[in-house]
């Protein structure tokens, strides 16, 4: 008998209809996610309801109608009937469809340049399964971990995502989730943009723009703008790649990779089978608790037939994401896999790791279909996937790490490059997420501490400022390799930090007293004392609030003319800090380097 579903996914306890063919009289519904076999009911054609169970969990379901071939099954999601702050995962239903019948002219989306593929295809006949089942291992492992799970068709995510997504910290895709609706990405970007995160155990994501016609079951995606009657419509519809004109919005800004930059396999499976990623910022919570260090491999049989990457350049021993094919500088690459020799098997590339911060939240991708192939057979895999899980399921507010350095005592943002006091040496190193290494500038052995101010003012252009053991406030050029440090005014007795904001230099003393003065150094005024400095033991200035860490590596904020400090933020024993371009830098004992947004005031204790 063969059958399909008229939709693909339904809510506990609601009702889901089949449409059948021939004279099977029963059916066995599975979970696809436990392998249980949770009913096994009488069915009669040509139309039958299934009853959905209020107790059934939210999964993958697959209905059997006595064929004997798997590929005859009719998969939907049982999806949440109410909100709820589990991780939810989306089922790629979209791209299921895609490939069915592929290679059947007038009925499959496929071959891609085929003249015979179809341009649209229907819901409305079976198939519709798992293709390639890239889904399959991640789903069955995330059910045993006992990490809570909800499940959802891509296609809610375009119909009604909002009561999906309200409350929840995580989304999660994973396997192969080619074909995206404007409705579906806007959706992910938005709740990405409030808050919530995006772990994408995946690749070939969101490659190409796909429509939803006759109440959301027909699939359109002509591949070619030139056969797509929507181009004289509205070209922002166009089902074309996303990076492609007229619509032209790359995935990478939402994914932080693009199949544009990575790599295929087609003809020799066996290649894909050796490969393996190799580690490029062990350092970052991501790898916590693998023991890998810097330059080790992992996740052999990870590497999938595709893969997704962002153009990056080798920067001091590290790869550096360029920006020049829409993904974000942010993006953090923590991983990367060589396979321009691809070449000749299908398309060479490269596969890259990654996490970056849109908005407020937070997008990490894997950035490979055969993630979840690994995940039981490779330890890293594992540890990775259950640290992402966690950390993006949690609470937010976190520290990113961003390298470091031994005996970092000063920071200070200025002309868009980090500067450091590092073991007695001024060093300088790029402003961003990246786990970039101190690059030497010169001896700056009597330096105590170092501030840049956010932008000129009269009389104050935007130089970085020192200020050294002698009680001197000095300035010099940011940029210039061999410029000299001049004095401008005396600092106040005992300070040891600074922090310039609008026309104000204010000063720290070492038991928390604060000062501020003319910031210009052609501006005569004494140092006057601001009330409500105690407990601060290292300055900075974000915004033009000045922010302080105590003795804890707690951190605290103040308005300049406030009276006093506000606890804002635990950190990860932080005892120096700066900040530009709305982040916060800070460096514990140890050297090591974090940074993230500024958190949102909350009351005294």
């Amino acid at each position: 008998m063969s059958a399909y579903a008229t939709a693909t996914s339904a809510p506990r306890g609601g009702r889901l209809r089949f449409r059948l063919t021939g004279d099977e009289s029963h059916c066995v519904v599975r979970d696809t996610v436990t392998g249980e076999t949770v009913a096994r009911l009488g069915c009669a054609g040509p139309w039958w309801t299934l009853d959905i169970p209020p107790g059934w969990p939210s999964s993958l379901y697959a209905a059997s109608f006595g064929s004997a071939d798997p590929e005859d099954d009719v998969y939907f999601v049982v999806r949440p009937d109410r909100p709820g702050d589990a991780l939810l995962v989306s089922v790629p239903f979209l791209t299921w469809q895609a490939y069915n019948r592929a290679g059947v002219p007038g009925e499959g989306l496929y071959p891609t340049e085929s003249a015979g593929r179809a341009g649209r295809v229907t819901f409305d006949r079976p198939g519709g399964g798992p293709a390639g089942h890239w889904e399959d291992r991640f789903y069955r492992w995330l059910s045993r971990t006992g990490v809570r799970a909800d499940y959802c068709s891509n296609l809610d995510l375009h119909e009604d995502p909002g009561p999906l997504l309200r409350g929840r910290r995580l989304l999660v895709v994973a396997g192969h989730d080619e074909y995206w609706t404007r409705r579906m990405r806007d959706a992910a970007e938005s709740f990405v943009a409030a808050g919530g995160n995006i772990a994408f155990f995946g690749g070939n994501t969101c490659w190409w723009q796909a429509r939803l016609e006759d109440g959301g079951r027909t699939l359109v995606c002509h591949r070619d703008a030139l056969l797509d009657p929507m181009a004289s419509v509205d070209p922002s519809l166009v089902t074309v790649e996303w990076t492609s004109a007229p619509v032209s919005r790359p995935e990478n800004t939402l994914t932080g990779v693009s199949f544009r930059r990575g790599a295929g396999c087609w003809e020799d499976m066996g290649a894909v089978a050796a490969e393996a990623y190799t580690t490029r910022f062990a350092g970052h919570w991501v790898f916590e608790g693998t023991g890998l260090r810097d330059g080790d491999a992992f996740g052999k049989g990870a590497i999938g037939y595709e893969t997704d990457a962002a153009e990056y350049a080798e920067v001091d021993g590290v790869p550096l994401a360029t920006g020049a094919d829409g993904t974000p500088a942010e993006f953090t690459i923590l991983a990367t896999a060589d396979l321009r020799h691809w070449r000749d098997l299908g398309q060479g590339g490269h596969a890259t790791m990654g996490i970056m911060r849109r908005g407020a939240g937070t997008v990490f991708n894997a950035a490979t279909v055969g993630w979840g192939d690994a995940i039981d057979d490779d330890p890293v895999v594992d540890r990775v996937t259950r640290n992402v899980l966690r950390r993006l399921g949690g609470p937010a507010g976190w520290w990113e790490p961003m390298g470091g350095g031994a005996g970092v005592t000063g920071l200070a943002v200025c002309d868009h490059l980090l500067f450091g006091l590092v073991d007695g040496e001024l060093r300088v190193r790029r402003f961003r997420t990246q786990n970039l290494p101190w690059r030497p500038v010169e001896p700056a052995a009597g330096l105590v501490a170092l501030a840049a101010p956010r932008e000129a003012t009269s009389g104050a252009p935007v130089v970085l400022y020192g200020l050294d053991s002698a009680g001197r406030v000095l300035v010099r050029d940011p940029v210039a390799e061999a410029a000299p440090w001049t004095e401008i005014y005396p600092a106040p007795p005992g300070a040891i930090g600074l922090a310039p904001v609008d026309r104000t230099m204010f000063a720290l003393g070492s038991g928390g007293e604060l000062w501020g003065r003319p910031l210009a150094a052609g501006v005569s005024g004494p140092w006057t004392p601001v009330t409500g400095g105690s407990g601060i033991v290292a300055l900075a200035h974000l915004g033009g609030r000045l922010m302080g860490l105590d003795a804890g590596g707690a951190l605290y904020g103040r308005m300049p003319d406030g009276d006093a400090w506000a606890p804002l933020d635990t950190t990860p024993g932080l005892a120096t800090l700066t900040g530009s371009a709305g982040r916060l830098v800070g460096a514990t004992p140890q050297g090591d380097l974090y940074w993230r947004e500024p958190p949102v005031p909350r009351p005294a204790p």
